[in-house]
Parts: structure tokens; sequence; C-alpha cells
């Protein structure tokens, strides 16, 4: 049997279990991409079934009106030859239908398309007198008593829908009643939810769509015959559409620098088309990602292996040389006392190492607890260094009194300064907690408003505390609930001012059930779903200009815990997140301890 050398059998083993890595790394991609998109394609499916409900029943709502019109005696007294009178009661009906029915307008037409009565005859813009023969929805309601049809308005200039109807028998009619809906409340509705779906006539222009740069732009470029219908039916007055340049390229839908993935789905009576898209990046970067941690997970494993086997052959080397060892029993004895030897020194390096780490671990409580009292102490050094300028000034200006009241509120911060740092050795230390005493919220309240006073100018967030006079006092330590309220008040007016507004950060308090519930509203981006537990973690911050150390929440939670108090983070309606504290209320056992 030939035996290879250790070496290229390393080698080989190496080179194969890359091969298997990249091929397991490129499987999972295909795969994790492929179920991604099978996903991004159903909720696009489902965004199209709930887009073509909507349209559907914004259009059928409507669908009897041009009928109900064109049996009214007044409307069939006008087109059978009626006078000036007939056509004044005409108007007026229809003019009172439109208002009861919310629709655009309503109108009539004679046989030969031209406008005898109209919901808007006395307007402007009235569409008495003009000529709509060459409209589709005209020429339909004559040909097989109804039409359809979606523009823009000629005299107008405002899109809408068309629903007509022919009054009279189909050998001899005698007019078509119209009924035009504006459909721009549904695409508005699209354009709050930032929703890229969309509708597409039968020639594939979207003329109704969630985002603004798709509107009257075709899916595909147009062919000189639908630009010549376009033309000949005066569909979209005014646009430049043949000239926009068509959205789908490559079967991807191209708008505002991006590629989207489309869904289609038809609309009939129309032709139309809705349409959804989504992008496939985010799909493309989780299969990425899966790639990565496959291939990462190969690479650990191979790695395994071949120290496994690397250990083995050095078990077998072992093994041989004791064979030869007790073949030579001198150097057997010398090669045991070398063994000792370096065991002796093995300890010594393994006992110096314990000492090293147990060494680091000092030095990282020491660096955590370092950070935590910069944390809570840079706000309350602010506002003294605030209310030390304010004492300089007053006494540059001979006002002792102001100047007495500047120093004695400084002196104020320091102590308050000294009970945090105690406060934190106690927060950090493994010591019996201190009982709890009652403390007034609504004094904790105005300490932490105090020190946050510059900050909150400089922010120009104004905080409204809107707390019942006789609130009763909650169970815990002043100085501690003083830290919550701060870290708490002062995160909720950084975002609220971070998300561009100036609104106020309120407070609010109810009692009920042993528990006083305090909850403060900003208006604020809000806390993403992902984030409510994270943000606990110490160091953990979402700020991205270095400012603050990812500290606040954890103190906050780690005190509100000892408190026995719950914490909680909920979505603020109309944007912006309410913080809910449940502090438990103070209710002191006989003798008056609690």
């Amino acid at each position: 049997m030939i035996r290879r050398p250790a070496g290229e059998t390393q080698h080989a083993l190496i080179a194969a279990a890359v091969v298997v890595t990249l091929a397991a790394s490129g499987g999972a991609f295909v795969a994790t991409r492929t179920t991604a998109l099978a996903a991004l394609d159903q909720e696009l499916a489902d965004r199209l079934t709930v887009t073509r409900y909507a349209v559907v029943s914004e259009i059928e709502r409507y669908r009897y009106l041009p009928s109900v019109v064109g049996q009214d005696a007044r409307i069939l007294r006008l087109l059978d030859g009626g006078d000036a009178r007939a056509a004044d009661e005409a108007n007026a009906y229809l003019q009172t239908v439109r208002d009861l029915s919310h629709v655009d307008e309503l109108f009539l037409l004679d046989a030969a398309g031209r406008t005898v009565a109209t919901s808007n005859w006395n307007t402007p813009d009235s569409f008495l007198g003009q000529v709509y023969a060459f409209r589709p929805y005209f020429r339909e309601a004559l040909s097989a008593g109804e039409g359809r049809y979606y523009a823009v308005g000629v005299t107008t200039g405002k899109p809408g829908y068309f629903l007509s109807v022919r009054i009279g028998p189909a050998a001899h009619p005698i007019g078509v009643a119209v009924v035009k809906i504006e459909m721009a409340s549904l695409e508005a509705t699209w354009v709050r939810a930032n929703e890229a779906v969309g509708l597409a006539d039968g020639l594939g222009i979207v003329f109704l769509a969630g985002r603004r740069d798709w509107r009257y732009r075709p899916l595909h470029a147009l062919s000189d015959a639908a630009v010549a219908q376009l033309a000949a039916e005066r569909r979209y007055e005014g646009l430049d559409v043949a000239t926009s340049a068509p959205l789908v390229e490559g079967g991807r839908l191209v708008a505002g620098g991006e590629r989207l993935r489309l869904a289609q789905m038809g609309l009939e009576p129309d032709g139309w088309q809705v349409l959804a898209a989504a992008p496939e990046a985010p799909a493309t970067a989780t299969a990425w990602l899966v790639a990565a941690m496959t291939a990462l997970g190969g690479a650990l494993l191979s790695g395994a292996g071949l120290f496994w086997r690397q250990r083995r052959q050095i078990v077998r080397m072992r093994l041989e040389q004791a064979d030869v060892l007790e073949r030579r029993v001198a150097e057997r004895t010398a090669d045991l006392a070398r063994e000792v030897e370096e065991r002796r020194r093995a300890e010594e390096e393994l006992r110096r190492t314990h000492e090293s780490l147990v060494h680091a671990a000092k030095l990282a409580v020491l660096g955590r607890m370092s950070s935590t009292i910069v944390h809570e102490v840079s706000q309350p050094l602010s506002a003294l260094d605030n209310t030390l300028a304010a004492a300089e000034l007053h006494l540059a200006a001979g006002a002792q009194a102001k100047a007495g009241k500047s120093l004695a509120s400084a002196r104020g911060l320091l102590r308050r300064m000294q009970e945090m740092v105690r406060s934190l050795k106690r927060f950090g230390a493994r010591a019996r907690p201190e009982p709890a005493a009652p403390v007034s919220v609504a004094a904790a309240l105005d300490t932490a408003l105090e020190v946050l006073a510059p900050r909150l100018r400089e922010l120009a967030v104004p905080v409204v505390a809107d707390l019942p006079a006789d609130l009763p006092p909650v169970a815990g330590n002043p100085g501690q609930l003083q830290q919550v309220l701060t870290n708490l008040v002062l995160n909720a007016a950084e975002a609220t001012a971070g998300a561009g507004g100036t609104t106020s950060v309120t407070l609010s308090a109810e009692v009920g059930a042993g528990r006083l519930t305090l909850i403060l509203a900003d208006r604020g981006p809000g806390i993403p779903e992902e984030l409510r537990d994270k943000v606990f973690e110490p160091f953990f911050t979402t700020r991205v200009t270095g400012e603050g150390l990812g500290l606040g929440l954890a103190i906050v939670r780690t005190i509100l815990d000892h408190m026995g108090a719950g914490f909680s983070f909920r979505a603020r309606p109309g944007g912006g997140t309410l913080t809910v504290l449940e502090l438990p209320l103070f209710a002191p056992r006989d003798g008056g301890q609690p």
C-alpha cells in the first residue's frame, strides 16, 4: 500500500473542504433567494387582490347611477324634444343627484353626442353644448347598451372614469346618460400608504398609481397604432404620454433609480392591469447573509475536522515514540524527566494566565462603572455649569441675593451628583437593597426637569406634565426615580427633536389596582418592534453621531426591576412612542414601615 506524504493529503483535504463549502454556500444562496422571492411574489399577489377589490368597489358602487338617471321623467322629456324649461329641470335634477351621490359630474348626451344637460351647467367649464361623440363610452353605449372609459376630461382637464348607459331602444336611441367618477381619493390613499401599486389601461399606460413617477407612463413602448388611438380618443388630452419613457425594462419595473419586481393582474371588462411592485434587494441581501453564514459554518466544521485529524496524527506519532522509548530505557527516563519539567512550566503558565484573566475581568467591571458614572453625571454637570455661569453674572451685576440662590442651586446639583454616584455604586454591588421609602413622583419629576432644563431649551422641545395634585407616593428610592425620569424624559425630547418636531413631550398619570401608571408620550420616529428588547442591552445605542453610551435604558430597566415596577414601550397613534411605567404604590405596614 502506497502512503501519500502527510502534506499532500492535508492539501487535498483542504481543497475538498473548500469545494464542498463553496457548493453548500452557493446552494444556500440559491435556495434562500428562491424562497424569499416566492414569499415576495405571494405578498405582491395579496397586494394585487386587495388593490383590485378596492378599485372594483370604488366603481361598482356607482354602476347603477346612469340607468337610474336615464329613467327619470325629466330626462326623458328633455330628450323627447323638451323646451328650455325641460332643460332647466333636467340640469337641476342632475345637479341634485351629483350632490347626493358625491360623484364628480353627471351629464346627458343626445343621439349625436352633444351635451344637452349637465350637473355643472352653471360653472365656467360647463359641459353644455360640448360634443363627445368621439369618446368610446358614447359609441359603446349606443352599440352595446352601456360603456366604460377612463380618460382626462377634454373640457375640465380633470381625469375620471366614465360610466354610460343608452336611453331608448337599440334601434332608435334617443340619448346617453353618463356619470363621471373621480378616482383621485383612491390614488391619494395609495400615496399616503406609500403603496407601490397602480392601474394601467388596455394600452399599458399607467393612469393611477401610489408612486407619482409612474403616472401617465407606458409599461412598454407604444406602437404607432396605439399612439393614433390615443390621439383619436383624446384619452389623455394635454399629456405627452407617447414620448414618455417605458416603465418596464428586462421584466423589471424601473422608476426612481431602482429596479422593482413587478406583478400584474387583469381587471375586466375594461382590459385594465392591476400593478404591484417591490424591491428584490432585501431578498438578495438575505440570501447573501445565509450564504455567508453557511460558508462560515463550513469553514468552522472543516477547521474542526482538520484539527481532529491532526490531533490523531499527533497521538499516533506519540504512540510510535512510546514504542521506541520502551526499547530504549535510558532515553525513556530522560524523556520522562523532560515531560515532568514541561508540565510544571505549563501549570505555571496556566496560573499566570488565570491571574491575568481575573485582572482583566476587574478592569472590565471598572470600565463599565466609569462609563456609567460619565453617562449619569453628564446632565447634572451641564446644569451645574449653567447655574455657576448665572451666579457669576449675578455677582458681576451686584445681585447678591440672586447669586446666593444660584450657588445654593449649584450645591444642590453637587449633592444630587454625589447621591447619584452612591446610587450607582449600590446599583453595581451585590449588597442587600435598602427598604423602599415613599417617593413623590411630582417631586422627582420636578428635580429631573430642573437637571434637564438647559438641554430641553437647546432642543426647543417643551415638557408638559399633566399630573393630578393628589397623586399617592410610590415605593422606591427618590434618587433612583429621578435617574429614571431624567433618562426617559431626555430620550423622549431628543427623539421628538430628532424627528424634526417641536411638539411637546407630555406626561400623564393614572392610579389603580395598587399601582401608579405614568405615561410619557413623544413624537419621535418610534422604536421598531425588533429593537424593543435590544434597547435595554448595555452599550447598545441607535445614535450614529457618537453621542450617548447606550447605558441609559439598561440603568432604567435595572432600577425599575429593583423597585418591582413595570416598563414597556408602545407605538403612539399618529407617530411616536408611549413609554409606560407601572410603579408600585407605597403601602406602609403597622408602625409606619412598608
